[in-house]
C-alpha cells in the first residue's frame, strides 16, 4: 500500500506562484511513476505533468507546460510541482498519485494510477 498526502495549496492572484507536495509513504519505493492531476467542478479530472521516478524523465499537458515544473526529492520521499504564473483557469483540486505499471499513457489517463491522495485546493483569482 502507498500512502500520499498533498498539502501547499491555498489563494494566489493571477501571475503568481505556488508550490505543491506530496509526502509518499508505505511502498512507495515500488512506484515507477508519480503525478499530478487536477479537477475543477463540474469537469473531468485531467492529468497536469508526470515524472518518472527512476530516469525523473517527465512530461508535462500543454496547458501548463512553461510554467509548472514537476520534481522529486528521493530522500524526503516527496514529490512536487511548482506552479508559476498562475492563472485563473488553474483553480482546480489538485491531487498526487501514483503508478507501478512499467508504461504510462501521455494522454495521462487516471485508470493508469492505483493509488491517490484527498487532494489539495487551488484558487486563483484575477
Amino acid at each position: 500500500q502507498v500512502q500520499l498526502v498533498e498539502s501547499g495549496g491555498g489563494s494566489v492572484q493571477a501571475g503568481g506562484s505556488l508550490r505543491l507536495s506530496c509526502a509518499a509513504s508505505g511502498s512507495s519505493y515500488s512506484m515507477r511513476y508519480m503525478a499530478w492531476f487536477r479537477q475543477a467542478p463540474g469537469q473531468d479530472r485531467e492529468g497536469v505533468a508526470f515524472i518518472y521516478t527512476e530516469g525523473r524523465s517527465t512530461y508535462y499537458s500543454d496547458s501548463v507546460k512553461g510554467r509548472f515544473t514537476i520534481s522529486q526529492d528521493n530522500a524526503k520521499n516527496t514529490l512536487y510541482l511548482q506552479m508559476n504564473s498562475l492563472k485563473p483557469e488553474d483553480t482546480a483540486m489538485y491531487y498526487c498519485a501514483a503508478s507501478s505499471r512499467g508504461a504510462v499513457s501521455l494522454k495521462m489517463r487516471t485508470v493508469e494510477y492505483s493509488y491517490w491522495g484527498q487532494g489539495t485546493q487551488v484558487t486563483v483569482s484575477s
